[in-house]
């Protein structure tokens, strides 16, 4: 049998002082109740030796906080691109003195309320509820009342959200293809439709960057958001005679069809045609040449929900996150230059 925990009764026996002060000086209240120096030093020798552990579960009782949070996802914490959201909301919560528990309910409603309600019961003391892609939710009614922070997904309601600021990340692509020469031939790869939010943004932003400059995109290749779709359109268009200077693909993976379509069709990147896309998955280091890409800042984004669930009050109800510009070697001056 495992050998028994020491109990603070044990360490105040010990160290030859009171339950009570033993209590204040393993929870840092001994300046508050003029405990002697030697007195703080004899409690601290003496949980050493026994290697005394609190009792969380007997302090959360007490408390009523049990230095525990929860994370429920649809896919995220097995999604291998945003693995990194579940390592930031870890570190956060670890700073924090945290733990973090993580429920994925692929979706399914039930699984949802079943998790919910197994995170009531550990009566943990705050929820982070986010979703793979960025989106519009409604909000379970489990969770109407409860401490929460939304994580890369947003409501009606006056719920605290953190989400990537595609908006100017659309400004930023739009910008760097500018900044690098270019004002005709510029493309867009892949749908744009109103109902995804990062699609919608990242449009708007494009335009809007864009037409500061007086430039307008010359058409959209319209494709699913995956490498065999991006390719066959891509291949499609030049086909067709399309002739662009410039692609801004939606994502990586839509790149890397593009890429692939380009080198078919005897195009070189960025000499012939420049690559911009979106999210900076490890895709973008693979391919050759490497792709500029507008990183999500999947990391940034689980420290700051949990920020700003266990952290001071005070930030705005919708918090949006720079996604920084990786350049890298996909974009060139206009080949007519």
């Amino acid at each position: 049998m495992p050998p028994q925990r020491a109990t603070l009764l044990q360490v105040a026996q010990r160290a030859g002082v009171s339950r009570s002060t033993a209590s204040f000086v393993l929870t840092g209240r001994h300046k508050d109740m003029r405990i002697s120096e030697d007195a703080r030093q004899r409690v601290l020798r003496a949980a050493q030796e026994l290697d005394y552990r609190p009792n969380l579960m007997a302090r959360s009782l007490r408390t009523k906080v049990t230095k525990t949070v929860a994370l429920v996802s649809d896919t995220i914490a097995s999604e291998a691109y945003a693995g990194r959201v579940i390592q930031g909301s870890l570190a956060a919560a670890v700073a924090h003195g945290h733990l973090l528990f993580i429920g994925e309910t692929e979706g399914d409603p039930v699984v949802e309320e079943k998790l919910i309600s197994d995170f009531l019961d550990r009566q943990v003391d705050g929820f982070l509820y986010a979703s793979m892609f960025t989106r519009n939710i409604r909000l379970p009614k489990l969770l109407h009342g409860q401490k929460v922070v939304l994580l890369n997904c947003l409501t009606r309601g006056a719920h605290p959200a953190v989400v990537p600021d595609e908006l100017t990340a659309g400004l930023d692509a739009a910008r760097t293809l500018l900044d690098a020469g270019h004002r005709a031939g510029i493309y867009l790869v892949g749908h744009t439709r109103d109902q995804v939010f990062a699609s919608r943004e990242r449009l708007a932003g494009i335009k809007e960057g864009l037409g500061d400059a007086g430039v307008r995109l010359a058409g959209t290749i319209d494709c699913n958001w995956w490498p065999d779709s991006a390719y066959d359109a891509v291949c499609r268009a030049l086909d067709d005679g399309l002739t662009p200077q410039a692609l801004i693909c939606l994502n990586d993976r839509v790149a890397l069809g593009a890429y692939q379509a380009l080198r078919e069709a005897g195009l070189r990147i960025p000499d012939d045609v420049s690559v911009i896309s979106f999210d900076d998955s490890d895709l973008a280091a693979w391919l050759r040449p490497q792709l500029t890409s507008i990183a999500l800042p999947h990391y940034e984004l689980g420290w700051r929900a949990i920020e700003t669930l266990l952290g001071q009050p005070g930030e705005p109800a919708v918090q949006r996150l720079p996604m920084p510009v990786r350049r890298r070697a996909s974009i060139g001056r206009p080949p007519a230059e």
